[in-house]
């Protein structure tokens, strides 16, 4: 898609979040046991908010990110990275 719509100016990208704490995201990961093992494995200790995510998108969305197409934003607190 980045290729063929991008000669018309317009630019496809995608934002690939961790466990994000809505409310259901609190629900299904309040208990300590399953939680934790994922949690330590997030180099900066926590699970993303849903002002993380949209701020990745307001981002994307900006004048700041127009060189930026065809790619996937991960908003993971560094969980791939280790």
């Amino acid at each position: 898609m980045a290729i063929e719509l991008g000669k018309h100016g317009i630019r496809t990208n995608n934002v690939n979040p961790t466990v994000v704490l809505t409310r259901m995201g609190q629900i299904a990961w309040s208990d300590p046991e399953k939680s934790g093992p994922i949690m330590r494995r997030i180099p900066l200790g926590r699970f993303a908010v849903p002002d993380d995510i949209a701020n990745a998108v307001i981002f994307m969305l900006s004048d700041y990110s127009t060189m930026i197409n065809g790619t996937s934003l991960v908003v993971d607190g560094g969980f791939l990275a280790g």
